[in-house]
């Protein structure tokens, strides 16, 4: 067991040089992967560690998301990375989780503990007879007074001014001695890199050393999917029997809990009922039947987001109100069937609700074009339909509030692995130019996207000159009065004086657009030709390789 706990410290040392060697000054790219790579090699090398499906899964996500941020590099991907890795994490060293939130859970408990346990992991190392334990031991007497020492100094420094000052003050002059002695010892390694090494050694120990505690595991196995009717306990009552008893008065003393609830829950998805009805009818009429004249004066922005915020109130109460109504032995009540009805066409309006949302993202889309907002609401929408979809089934067959946790947690990261395979800001870019004669094209709103889009500006570069007269350039050349003659005023005030100042103010409009698109296109240039190997990804790259090619054509026809 030794053998192994050393092959463990010599892998966490290890990954701490490589994870400095792949990250220090670069972007997040392939260097991911090989990080993952290496996770991968000595966690599955462990004999000791039992092999699950969940692990294989986990795994092969997390490599899923890793090659997705080398093919599409972007924030996305790299957030479904981080996902990817934790839950791959949870499921390793917890292997009987089932939900990807406890998931989730468990590897925030691995990365907090992942320096205690790097610590316990020496402590216990021995060669010989000299052993790290009298050195390690005092540092469990030190750390937590340090923490709590630095959490007071920040608020007491954000209460009074000057004591931050004087705090700014001592903590300068403390790190400045600091940095000496370490640049005296170590030479040329800054104190930043040797932080990164550090940081890379405490995040690979809390991915490899095992948290020892199993109650988390305990915990999630107590929870099943299916519910089991459970006889109520007449001296041990629930808070929402509590709240009812209030209302219902002695109904509940006389052995009549279930019909009381049953009747609360009648009325109650009743009146739900009735108010999304009168809700859904006005969406009807207005949005639904509305004529094409009316439908062109409509406000899509403030609709969509009132409409989207009805809709998360809507569906959170649908799910809440379900969840309580449904969550105890009312499932197995004989007279529960006007209950479920109801429950039923709630639902079912909710999902109207929804579809109604999706109109006015699709006429916001249709006349202004693509946003990541409009893609938002259109993700949210998935989202919540899956939610829908799933208290459906909690409802019709009697399943717990675990099985809605677990099920929508996995369709949700699915559908955040599968959002990273297209490029979105190509996607909107290019959408937004071949629809431009049917929406009003925001040429801001483009520019503000990444690199990755550079080579299809270029492209209709001449085309978007046609839209700076509507864009943030009409700004910086606007012609004022400055002369003060009034016989140069009047002349200036000639429809032929204005229209060439017009003209020069459009032209001059046109030239700093491209210049500012040159000087966007020299960056990228300049930054990837610094970058290494470990930063490559395939659009970066798909970008480079455009403008060499650009270069090539441009010398060989200089016409």
């Amino acid at each position: 067991m030794k053998k192994q706990f050393d092959l463990q410290l010599i892998a966490v040392f290890g990954g701490g040089l490589l994870f400095n060697f792949l990250f220090w000054m670069e972007r997040l790219a392939l260097n991911l992967l090989l990080y993952s790579l290496f996770i991968f090699i000595v966690l599955f090398a462990d004999k000791v560690m039992p092999k699950s499906k969940r692990m294989f899964f986990a795994a092969g996500s997390n490599l899923l998301a890793a090659l997705l941020v080398v093919y599409n590099q972007s924030d996305l991907t790299i957030i479904s990375y981080y996902f990817s890795l934790c839950i791959f994490i949870g499921f390793v060293h917890m292997q009987q989780l089932r939900s990807i939130f406890t998931a989730l859970l468990a590897a925030f408990l691995q990365l907090f503990t992942g320096p205690i346990n790097l610590v316990k992991k020496l402590m216990s190392v021995k060669v010989g007879s000299f052993s790290l334990k009298p050195i390690l031991r005092p540092i469990k007497y030190i750390i937590i007074p340090i923490i709590v020492l630095i959490f007071f100094s920040i608020l007491y420094s954000i209460a009074n001014p000057v004591f931050a000052k004087y705090l700014e003050l001592i903590s300068t002059n403390i790190g400045n001695f600091i940095s000496s002695i370490f640049t005296f010892i170590f030479g040329d390694l800054s104190v930043l890199r040797f932080m990164h090494i550090v940081l890379g050694i405490l995040l690979t120990a809390g991915i490899i050393i095992k948290f020892k505690d199993d109650g988390l595991e305990k915990a999630e196995l107590t929870l099943e999917e299916k519910m089991i009717r459970k006889k109520r306990n007449a001296k041990k009552f629930s808070f929402g029997y509590e709240l009812t008893a209030i209302f219902a008065g002695k109904l509940m003393k006389k052995n009549m809990a279930l019909k009381t609830e049953n009747i609360i829950g009648i009325i109650s998805f009743a009146a739900l009922n009735l108010l999304i009805l009168s809700l859904n009818i006005i969406d009807v009429s207005t949005l639904w039947l509305g004529n094409a004249s009316s439908i062109q004066t409509v406000n899509y922005s403030a609709e969509l987001h009132e409409g989207t915020n009805a809709l998360i109130m809507s569906i959170v109460l649908a799910m809440l109100v379900i969840i309580y109504f449904f969550s105890g032995n009312l499932n197995f009540f004989s007279k529960n069937k006007t209950i479920r009805i109801l429950a039923y066409v709630w639902i079912f309006q909710n999902a109207f609700l929804v579809s109604s949302v999706l109109l006015r993202d699709y006429n916001y889309v249709a006349m202004h074009g693509l946003t990541y907002k409009r893609i938002g609401v259109l993700v949210f929408l998935i989202l919540c339909t899956i939610g829908l979809i799933t208290v459906y089934i909690k409802v019709a067959q009697q399943k717990t509030l675990f099985f809605l946790f677990k099920t929508n947690g996995f369709v949700w990261y699915c559908l955040l692995l599968v959002a990273g395979f297209v490029n979105w800001d190509v996607f909107i870019v290019n959408y937004n130019i071949n629809n431009r004669n049917n929406i009003a094209l925001d040429l801001d709103h483009l520019l503000d996207m990444s690199d990755k889009t550079l080579p299809l500006l270029d492209k209709n570069r001449e085309l978007l000159k046609k839209y700076v007269s509507k864009s943030s350039y009409a700004n910086r050349y606007v012609y004022t009065e400055v002369d003060t003659d009034t016989t140069a005023m009047a002349q200036v005030k000639t429809p032929i004086d204005t229209a060439k100042l017009n003209l020069e103010n459009k032209i001059r409009q046109m030239k700093a657009f491209d210049d500012d698109l040159d000087e966007r296109i020299e960056q990228f240039n300049k930054q990837y030709t610094k970058t290494s190997w470990l930063s490559w990804n395939y659009r970066d790259w798909q970008t480079r390789e455009y403008y060499i090619k650009s270069s090539q054509i441009s010398y060989n026809n200089p016409n």
